[in-house]
């Protein structure tokens, strides 16, 4: 008899990791094998537990997914990672996929659904929501009838990783000097990005990128941070 799937649940809302906990407990072929609800907690459980799948909410309060991908696969202990969360997917999911998730799902997906990605993910398999597949798909093939990204995402969509990165430190009022050693960057370079971000969002100064960021939607949370230094 083949050994249950072990699954890390990261999240820091409570009334989440209960509704997978109980889900996956229900399954005889998938087993809890620890939760967190920090960035801090999640990487030290990832790196000591190294669980088959680790299911990830992008918002935490000390830090964000995107960053805990990147330093798990820095590590080289990135478990199969599905992404788990509320937050657009059409500007998000690709970036997310490129950095390492094998996975991105909306929060309100059926439980059955999250259950089998677990399972698909474990397996080798990409999982995504039937429009994003599809249009990767087409795009392979080489041509698509969705809506580019740049119109279905509102603009967001034309962001790269790093241009979606700089958008979110920007938005919440970061200056350049602040924002470049985040990132590892000179303040010239952030500057040229952000002259960029002007062009692509079709704004014109600094308060209405701020403005723009406020009301796009996208989560605060989300900018990128330093980060922690786990003993």
């Amino acid at each position: 008899m083949n050994c249950p799937l072990r699954v890390l649940i990261v999240d820091d809302h409570p009334a989440t990791r209960e509704g997978l906990r109980v889900g996956i407990a229900s399954q005889p072929d998938l087993f809890v094998a620890g939760e967190a609800d920090t960035w801090v907690r999640a990487l030290q459980l990832a790196l000591a537990l190294r669980p088959d799948v680790m299911v990830l909410d992008l918002n935490l309060p000390d830090g964000n997914g995107w960053t805990l991908i990147e330093q798990l696969k820095s590590a080289q202990a990135l478990p199969g990672t599905l992404v788990l969360s509320v937050c657009e997917e059409q500007v998000y999911a690709r970036g997310l996929l490129r950095s390492g998730a094998r996975g991105y799902l909306m929060k309100d997906e059926p439980l059955a659904r999250i259950l089998q990605a677990i399972r698909d993910i474990a397996g080798g398999q990409l999982v995504a929501s039937p429009v994003l597949t599809n249009q990767l798909i087409q795009e392979a093939l080489g041509g698509s009838d969705e809506p580019p990204l740049s119109e279905s995402a509102g603009g967001l969509g034309a962001l790269s990783d790093r241009e979606l990165q700089i958008f979110a430190l920007l938005g919440r009022g970061d200056r350049n000097k602040e924002i470049a050693p985040r990132l590892g960057l000179s303040a010239k370079s952030v500057a040229t990005y952000k002259v960029r971000l002007f062009k692509k969002l079709g704004v014109g100064n600094t308060p209405e990128l701020i403005e723009r960021f406020r009301t796009s939607g996208l989560p605060p949370a989300l900018a990128p941070v330093q980060p922690p230094t786990v003993a």
